[in-house]
């Protein structure tokens, strides 16, 4: 009984200080992480504003690739961007990974929030959820040159790129989307919902957390049959 309370205890404390749990049973051992708020980077936030911190994302992430006992990855998605170099480490780190690896997008995902959803070797949006896709802002004090007007430019890449290499969007379009006026108030840019997502081509499927974890248990049996043989 008492390894049962502490077990419990474990899993509480787990998820109220990195957001995140890891599930087993007979079919496989899923860690579950959430993504949630502002991504939080060198700045840190006021206390009531809901942040994910990277410097716990980073080594959650090698950590679950390294586990031998963790067979796969489900992120949960609800963002509304945040740090962009933290953001886009975080991608990263997602998309070097070897073991099979869902997002699972709820609510929104907005900004950086676009690269994290595609990281995943499979992406799904909830139907009533919405990506917002806008060029890369920057709040407080901006040094009014031409360098500081090509460093946007050369970040803005660097999403673009990656978004391109890991979703079946063409940076062409994504560009289209992320300067396209009249639909957001006061600001360029697009948002688009479930089905739309996925006729673009940024998300892979329209789903629910049933499906992500379907998906993620066959292709969890794929890998241990060819382990086996």
């Amino acid at each position: 009984m008492s390894d049962k309370s502490d077990n419990k205890k474990e899993i509480r404390e787990e998820i109220i200080e990195t957001g995140s749990v890891v599930t087993e049973n007979s079919r496989g051992r899923i860690h579950c992480l959430t993504i949630i708020g502002q991504i939080e980077g060198h700045t840190v936030l006021s206390n009531d504003t809901k942040t994910t911190k990277y410097e716990h994302i980073c080594p959650a992430l090698a950590a679950v690739e390294e586990d031998d006992k963790t067979d796969g990855l489900l992120i949960m998605l609800n963002t509304v961007g945040g740090d962009i170099e933290a953001g886009l480490a975080i991608a990263e780190l997602i998309a070097g990974m070897t073991k099979p690896t869902v997002s699972l997008i709820l609510g929104g995902g907005h900004s950086i929030g676009v690269p994290l959803a595609v990281a995943a070797k499979h992406s799904i949006i909830a139907e009533s959820a919405a990506i917002t896709i806008h060029p890369v802002r920057m709040s407080g004090v901006v040094v009014g040159a031409p360098q500081t007007f090509n460093y946007f430019e050369r970040v803005q890449e660097r999403i673009t790129s990656f978004v391109e290499r890991n979703s079946n969007m063409s940076a062409d379009a994504f560009r289209e989307h992320m300067l396209r006026v009249g639909e957001l108030a006061t600001d360029v840019g697009t948002v688009v919902y479930g089905h739309e997502a996925v006729d673009i081509g940024l998300i892979d499927r329209v789903g629910t957390l049933s499906d992500a974890l379907s998906f993620l248990h066959e292709r969890i049996a794929e890998d241990k049959n060819k382990k086996r043989s």
